[in-house]
């Protein structure tokens, strides 16, 4: 048991990483930093997107309109730390 929840917490942390930079990248491609009809840029872009997108777009219904800033990436870096602290916490070796 104790090997899941270990597996179940690096999984967090790299989607975490995913999260991460693919916020990065997409202030890189507002500002014009890298360009998306580069095929790399743009196959690596349209991965973030699609592995990033499924769990950002719930917590976009229920987040208030601030304009051009997009909080949901924040709020989901929140939930995976709680969740990881609640797998820390309660684990089968947890104090």
């Amino acid at each position: 048991m104790h090997a899941l929840l270990v597996v179940i917490s690096i999984a967090l942390n790299f989607y975490m990483w995913m999260i991460i930079l693919s916020a990065v990248l997409s202030w890189l491609v507002a500002f014009n930093v890298v360009n998306t009809r580069n095929p790399f840029v743009a196959a690596v872009g349209d991965f973030l997107y699609r592995i990033t997108e499924p769990a950002l777009r719930p917590i976009r219904s229920f987040l208030p309109n601030l304009g051009g800033i997009d909080l949901s990436p924040l709020v989901l870096i929140l939930i995976i730390i709680f969740i990881q602290q609640l797998i820390a916490d309660y684990g089968p070796y947890a104090p």
